[in-house]
């Protein structure tokens, strides 16, 4: 993620994905950037001074309630890019507020 952005990362993973913000070990608090958590599952977003988002590499998050949460990224205009080529399973993909790819597969 782009240095300072803390509070958008926040709006995204916490308002739009639901996840919610634990602490960084206080050695790595100075290095900026924030880390989330959903189950059993963490995203670390580190700070880059020369960031680019993460267009092909991205981690795959299982849904809950995949049509209820297209319909809440609809109404928030998250645009969904639907990527069905897999037999027997739903997914899409999305891009988080700086551009990183994330697959959303139906669990």
């Amino acid at each position: 993620m782009p240095a300072g952005q803390e509070e958008a990362a926040r709006s995204f993973y916490c308002g739009i994905l639901g996840m919610r913000e634990i602490p960084k070990p206080a050695e790595l608090v100075v290095r900026g950037g924030c880390w989330f958590e959903s189950g059993g599952v963490q995203i670390h977003l580190g700070v880059e001074n020369d960031f680019r988002p993460a267009k092909k590499a991205h981690p795959a998050l299982r849904c809950a309630d995949y049509d209820g949460f297209m319909a809440k990224l609809g109404a928030a205009g998250i645009p969904v890019s639907k990527a069905n080529e897999i037999l027997g399973m739903r997914r899409c993909h999305i891009h988080d507020i700086f551009g990183n790819r994330l697959e959303l597969i139906a669990a």
